[in-house]
C-alpha cells in the first residue's frame, strides 16, 4: 500500500461541528463541579472520546482508508481521475500518486464551512509539497454542474462532499453529473456519512452496474458507529453490441 499523504496540510472536515462538543464538555464539567457529581464529568469524557474519533478520521483515518481503496483499483497510470469536492486535496493527492501520464482533476467551491482553511491556493500548495503538481488540475466548479464533457474520466471519487448539497434533488443531480462524465467501464467511489441509500438508489435508477455499498470501518467514524462513513461504488456499463 502506498503511504498516505503526509507533507501537505489538510485541515479538519466540517470544523463547525467541533464547537458543539466543546460547549457540551465545558457545560458538563461546570455542572459536575457545581453539583459535586461524577456523572457530568463522565459524560464529558464520552464526548471527548467521540470527538477524538472524528478528529482521527479527519486527520489520519481517511488517508489510510483511501490509500487502500485506490490501491485496490490497480490503476495503470494513464487514467483520468476526478475528485468531486476535493477540498484541500487529501484524496486528490493520493490519486495523483498512482498516476504517471494520467491526471487527477479536483473540483470544489472552496467553502471553509466544509473544511477548515479550504482554499484553492492551499490545495495547489499541497500538490507541490507532495510532489504531484504536474499530475494535478484544479477547477472551481459546482458538483451539480461539472464543467466537463461526457465520458471524460476513468475514475470518479468523492469523500464526504455530496451531503453538502442540501436538497435531495441537488444530490441526485450531483450523482447524475458524476456518472455523466464517467467513461463506459469507469468506476465510481463515493464515501459519505449521509444519504448512502439515496446514492445507491439513484445509481441503480441511472442504469449503473454493480452498485454496492459498505461501511469503511472505525477509521472513518465521525461520532461513533452511528455516524459512520459508507462507501458507495458502481461501474458504468459498456455500450451494448448490436445482436447481443
Amino acid at each position: 500500500m502506498r503511504q498516505p499523504a503526509g507533507r501537505g496540510s489538510y485541515g479538519v472536515d466540517a470544523p463547525y461541528l467541533l464547537f458543539v462538543p466543546a460547549l457540551l464538555v465545558v457545560f458538563a464539567v461546570i455542572q459536575g463541579v457545581l453539583t459535586n457529581s461524577p456523572w457530568p464529568i463522565a459524560g464529558a469524557a464520552v464526548v471527548v472520546l467521540l470527538s477524538s474519533l472524528g478528529l482521527y478520521a479527519s486527520r489520519r483515518g481517511k488517508f489510510v482508508v483511501w490509500a487502500r481503496l485506490l490501491d485496490d483499483l490497480h490503476l495503470v497510470g494513464d487514467e483520468q481521475v476526478l475528485d468531486v469536492g476535493c477540498g484541500r486535496g487529501a484524496i486528490l493527492v493520493l490519486a495523483a500518486r498512482h498516476l504517471t501520464t494520467g491526471r487527477a482533476v479536483g473540483v470544489d467551491l472552496w467553502r471553509k464551512s466544509d473544511q477548515s482553511g479550504n482554499d484553492r491556493s492551499v490545495t495547489e500548495r499541497n500538490a507541490v509539497l507532495e510532489g504531484v503538481t504536474e499530475r494535478v488540475q484544479l477547477e472551481t466548479a459546482d458538483m451539480v454542474d461539472l464543467p466537463f464533457g461526457d465520458e471524460t474520466f476513468d475514475v470518479v471519487v468523492s469523500n464526504l462532499a455530496v451531503h453538502n448539497v442540501k436538497a435531495a434533488s441537488g444530490r441526485d443531480k450531483a450523482i447524475d453529473e458524476a456518472t455523466r462524465v464517467l467513461r463506459p467501464g469507469g468506476r465510481l467511489l463515493i464515501a459519505d456519512v449521509l444519504s448512502a441509500r439515496q446514492y445507491r438508489q439513484r445509481l441503480a435508477h441511472t442504469g449503473m452496474d454493480e452498485v454496492a455499498w459498505r461501511s469503511l470501518g472505525w477509521r472513518m467514524w465521525f461520532s461513533g458507529p452511528w455516524m459512520r462513513t459508507c462507501l458507495v461504488t458502481a461501474i458504468k456499463p459498456l455500450p451494448k453490441v448490436a445482436g447481443q
